[in-house]
């Protein structure tokens, strides 16, 4: 098989999750713009979805967020989706948007507060058996505001034991799957601020909890691929949430403010033989002022190419160049890798699979757009407020 060849049969096994939120309305603390055509209920969430994998092939599962997707019967929501030709992925919970939650949800100082929350996440894998889900991801907001507003050590004690009732609660093919971010909205100190906290709770709690990294959760400045290739070593790397961010909000389309990093991550997945396991590439994004179903066609398409490029990076070669410390040679067989235009590859891909070469174009053709939004007046547009 030449190399060519190579890549694009990997490349048509890749998979992106996309998320229903991202079909919905979205803003900043400021403002929530409304569009014609957004989905009403979780049906028309996935239906979007299925517009999706329609003309990228590549966006076979949709991750759900409760309580925002919640339904009477998620059996049927699941039967729904894969007659649309998607299965139901990441069960994503919320304990940020009660009142109970100001002072945290899981880490909260009150035991009836913290019982609450662990409700939510056990009622999530309620639902997870429901769907057939395999994941549960969990990001937490909890924090706190000021220096000697609750004592940092008992926040982890009780972190640690909420994780522990819900890890022990999951079935033998379900995963728990910990996000971090290192602010907001706590101001002084996050309960999860970062890879090593996520990482020290996985590993106490066992092989089903696994780490997900947010792109867009992280100091200015800090390796991501480095992270990526150290949880991948210790088998604890279980989703990305790609999106990306310029300063210091995230949830920006992945790849809009550095596509080289994107590329960069993608590499030291393909190094590491994440690429080829159970790691989850999850889109974790807030379509604000750009059209919702393009721009997560977009996305898709960004994750791509990042993806063809780090397969194409000549391993061979680069380990010569390293064994024999040549650094010049090492840095320019990566940056060939990450200069080749890989759009042709990619649109052979699409054509070999029986898809439109351009994913976007196809869209817009297809009248979707105009269709929805003559069909979806009335009703409660899905989203949140701000």
């Amino acid at each position: 098989m030449t190399e060519f060849a190579a890549v694009k049969a990997a490349l048509k096994t890749q998979a992106v999750e996309t998320p229903s939120w991202a079909y919905g309305n979205s803003g900043t603390r400021f403002k929530v713009f409304a569009q014609p055509g957004v989905p009403r209920t979780p049906e028309e969430k996935i239906d979007d979805a299925a517009k999706v994998h329609e003309f990228t092939g590549a966006a076979p599962t949709v991750a759900l967020h409760i309580p925002w997707d919640r339904v009477d019967d998620f059996a049927a929501l699941a039967k729904h989706a894969e007659e649309r030709g998607l299965k139901l992925g990441a069960i994503n919970s919320n304990t940020f948007q009660d009142d109970d939650y100001r002072l945290g949800s899981v880490c909260h100082p009150d035991a009836a507060v913290r019982r609450k929350a662990v409700g939510h996440l056990l009622e999530c894998v309620d639902i997870m058996d429901a769907t057939g889900s395999r994941d549960l991801k969990l990001w937490f907001a909890d924090g706190t505001n000021y220096p000697g507003q609750d004592d940092l050590r008992e926040r982890q004690d009780r972190l640690t034991e909420a994780l522990a009732q819900v890890h022990d609660r999951l079935g033998d093919d379900q995963r728990m799957l910990l996000e971090y971010k290192f602010f907001e909205p706590a101001f002084y100190a996050t309960d999860v601020p970062d890879w090593g906290t996520a990482y020290a709770h996985c590993l106490k709690l066992g092989p089903k909890a696994q780490v997900v990294v947010d792109t867009g959760h992280h100091a200015p400045g800090t390796n991501i691929e480095f992270i990526v290739a150290t949880l991948l070593r210790e088998g604890k790397l279980g989703a990305f949430d790609f999106n990306s961010r310029f300063y210091a909000d995230d949830d920006l389309m992945v790849g809009a403010a550095d596509p080289f990093q994107l590329f960069r991550i993608m590499y030291e997945v393909i190094r590491g033989g994440g690429f080829t396991s159970d790691v989850a590439f999850m889109l974790d994004q807030c379509h604000n002022i750009e059209a919702k179903i393009p721009a997560i066609i977009r996305s898709v398409m960004n994750v791509q190419e990042a993806t063809a490029k780090a397969l194409l990076v000549d391993r061979d070669a680069l380990a010569a160049a390293q064994r024999s410390g040549d650094v010049l040679a090492a840095n320019a067989v990566v940056m060939d890798a990450y200069n080749t235009d890989v759009r042709p590859l990619l649109a052979e891909v699409r054509t070999e699979l029986g898809l439109d070469p351009d994913p976007v174009a196809a869209y817009h053709r297809s009248g979707w757009a105009e269709r929805i939004a003559a069909e979806r007046v009335g009703g409660e547009q899905a989203g949140w407020g701000a």
